[in-house]
């Protein structure tokens, strides 16, 4: 399929009510409001498609980035157009989702995301968290720089309190990450839960909540010391 097919087979699945609703989440314009269930069908016929993810992604269209992110394989993306993906991301389902799905399949996540978590740029910033969050959860602690991951962790009581709010979101989801998945740094990472409390964030006129990040924990690990490692962050 072309672009514009893609985009016009968006479209037709798009949704005023799902736009009210994912307005509500802080979504962008552009974009169409799909459904992610109804996505997936037209990701099938896309997966693999590296050039057309490149170009979805490039329109700024919120569902044509998360698109973009289902269909692209990280490995054969540039640092510099991981970059690009990093700077362009709408709001949080591309900067949160597209980007670090493709920048923790790279050889350069890390240092991206390393790059990424000290911006200014709040969707920048949100990527960088997300895209460790997912090195964490699908990278062998074998092959992670645990130390750097730990001496994260310890910057969480720090900087977590006068982070902008979609940032100590990201944050969090880091923490989590760091306990269900890294065996060595699970104690470590309920402990920094205990510091920290209860992150309060406003999540608007939504049902959503701040996942309580011990209890999480706990929770993922199903009783182990720690969860398996998964295949993918994608979903």
């Amino acid at each position: 399929m072309k672009l514009n097919e893609v985009m016009a087979a968006l479209e037709a699945k798009g949704s005023e009510s799902i736009k009210r609703l994912l307005m509500k989440h802080g979504a962008k314009e552009p974009f169409f409001g799909v459904k992610i269930g109804d996505m997936k069908p037209i990701a099938k016929k896309l997966k693999g498609e590296q050039a057309l993810a490149l170009e979805l992604f490039a329109t700024g269209n919120g569902d044509a980035q998360y698109l973009a992110g289902v269909i692209a394989d990280g490995r054969q993306m540039t640092a510099g157009q991981l970059q690009t993906w990093a700077d362009t991301a709408t709001w949080a389902m591309s900067s949160m989702t597209a980007v670090p799905w493709v920048a923790s399949e790279h050889p350069e996540g890390f240092n991206l995301a390393i790059k990424w978590i000290e911006s200014k740029n709040e969707e920048v910033a949100r990527a960088g968290w997300n895209t460790l969050s997912a090195l964490a959860a699908t990278i062998p602690d074998a092959d992670l720089p645990v130390a750097r991951f730990g001496k994260l962790l310890d910057r969480m009581a720090r900087e977590m309190p006068k982070a902008t709010e979609g940032v100590r979101y990201a944050m969090n989801n880091f923490i989590i990450s760091c306990g269900t998945y890294i065996a060595p740094l699970g104690a470590r990472a309920i402990a920094t839960a205990r510091k920290l409390g209860k992150v309060e964030i406003d999540m608007g006129d939504t049902d959503c909540k701040v996942p309580d990040a011990e209890s999480y924990i706990i929770k993922s690990r199903r009783g182990a010391a720690v969860a398996p490692k998964r295949k993918t962050v994608r979903c």
